[in-house]
């Protein structure tokens, strides 16, 4: 099963990607839809948080002394609505640099004076949503542990903190959850918050779900996600949608099976109509074959959609078609095969590459009959337009759909149903093996080697061709 790597970088909060195994059988691939939501989002939050109310000036304990002086208006300047002010990571830094960390995590603990406990939640808040070098210190200074503590409280400056560290890397999010951190968050998100507060914990709660963190860590989650997406706020729908879509895309169908589970499948159908890109992309995303999710599927393939929205689309259809024949057969009978086909020849080059997987991961797991169906439709043209492309991984995925085509050609030959490998034949009809010829002086070796696989397995004559020490089997190669 062919699988890609990661290709986009992830939101802006957090730049850490997830890292991909082909043995999983599963593409994950974090989309630009999938960054632009996460970077809307955070800039929301962070607007939010600096455009409150100013902070009352710290009352600070006499044994502080002068190291903490000027600690009030750096903070004031980190919420100033003042852009000359407001310069946040050089007074992030004079925060840091006057030694105020450690003092600051200690306050956490101050329960008997709140008042000063919840400035300090605020000074660290804002500086964990630096760089990643200001979250980093936050972590080292021990600050997490406190944190979770504090999810108890009134203040939401906690859940923020906790998000915008557990958003930055994968380490700091294990970090996060090592501590304690999910069951008091999904505590407070059961226990009906306010407005805000609901939103903030989604967030957080979707950053602890990001980037393949231990299934077992975070399964407890789903029970709360299922109560979520049922929510009319947007920011909350979009959120734990985007939450389901890394926890089912992330792991392997155990993991896609426990979402099943929990009976969210339906709803996140429904929500395939929702008019906002930020809860209908990863709705998209987590819906499967079970779910008749298909004729929604058709319908973006057919109908006058957006480019991102077809993208996704197909791209949805490839994680389908990378399973298992049942899946690869729900797709032949629900009528995607020929518009899929369609875009890889006719769509704009990002929508035709993700319709290209598709038909390629369906022929590597697809019966001869399904692999018949795709050829009957048009498949080997297809995949031959691609082969003057310049993007080696495309052209690889092209290259491993016709060489699994061959295969069943060449069975179809062995068997008697005809004297020659009528596939082959539908390739030199398409004058796409010239092309191939072409391909083995590629500068990427891979594509050199596939291209001489094809040549010498499927065209060459087994007199004009002595056996070599690098040459594979038929049913020996693997690209994957």
């Amino acid at each position: 099963m062919s699988l890609r790597p990661t290709e986009q970088a992830e939101h802006c909060r957090s730049s850490f990607k997830a890292s991909v195994s082909a043995a999983d059988g599963r593409r994950r691939r974090v989309s630009f839809m999938d960054g632009l939501h996460k970077e809307v989002r955070s800039g929301a939050l962070r607007r939010k948080h600096c455009g409150g109310p100013e902070a009352a000036p710290l009352a600070h304990p006499a044994a502080l002394g002068k190291m903490l002086a000027n600690l009030p208006q750096l903070v004031a300047g980190l919420h100033s609505d003042d852009s000359r002010v407001r310069n946040r990571y050089p007074l992030i830094q004079e925060v840091i640099n006057c030694g105020a960390l450690p003092c600051l995590v200690r306050l956490l603990s101050r329960e008997d004076y709140p008042e000063l406990q919840f400035e300090a939640a605020w000074a660290l808040t804002n500086i964990a949503s630096g760089t990643s070098e200001h979250t980093m210190l936050v972590v080292n200074t021990g600050a997490v542990p406190s944190f979770v503590k504090l999810l108890s409280s009134p203040s939401e400056d906690a859940v923020w903190a906790l998000g915008n560290v557990a958003g930055d890397t994968a380490e700091f999010r294990d970090v996060v959850l090592a501590h304690g951190a999910l069951f008091p968050l999904l505590q407070l998100l059961n226990e009906n918050p306010r407005a805000s507060l609901l939103r903030n914990g989604t967030w957080c709660l979707s950053n602890l779900c990001r980037g393949k963190p231990n299934f077992e860590h975070v399964k407890p989650a789903l029970l709360v996600l299922r109560h979520l997406i049922h929510s009319e706020d947007e920011d909350v729908l979009s959120d734990a949608c985007w939450a389901l879509s890394y926890l089912s895309l992330g792991g392997d169908s155990t993991n896609v099976q426990a979402v099943i589970e929990t009976g969210a499948c339906p709803r996140l159908v429904e929500l395939l109509s929702h008019p906002s890109p930020s809860v209908f992309f990863p709705s998209l995303r987590v819906c499967i074959v079970d779910h008749q999710a298909l004729p929604y599927l058709l319908n973006l393939l057919v109908t006058n959609q957006k480019k991102n929205v077809k993208k996704e689309a197909c791209w949805t259809i490839s994680n389908i078609t990378a399973g298992n024949q049942e899946q690869i057969q729900a797709v032949i009978n629900g009528n995607l095969v020929g518009p899929l086909v369609h875009l890889m020849r006719t769509a704009e080059c990002a929508v035709r590459n993700e319709a290209a997987w598709a038909i390629s991961n369906a022929t590597s797991g697809g019966t001869h009959d399904q692999i018949k169906y795709l050829v009957d439709h048009g498949c080997i043209k297809a995949f031959c337009d691609f082969l003057g492309y310049s993007d080696p991984s495309i052209l690889k995925v092209c290259l491993e759909g016709l060489v699994n085509v061959l295969k069943v050609g060449e069975a179809e030959k062995s068997l008697g149903a005809c004297h020659a490998n009528m596939y082959a034949q539908m390739i030199e009809d398409a004058d796409a093996l010239d092309k191939i010829v072409d391909l083995q002086n590629h500068d990427d070796d891979m594509i050199y080697q596939m291209a001489t696989f094809l040549l010498e397995t499927f065209w060459v004559e087994e007199d004009d061709v002595m056996p070599s020490e690098g040459n594979a089997p038929l049913d020996g190669f693997n690209f994957g």
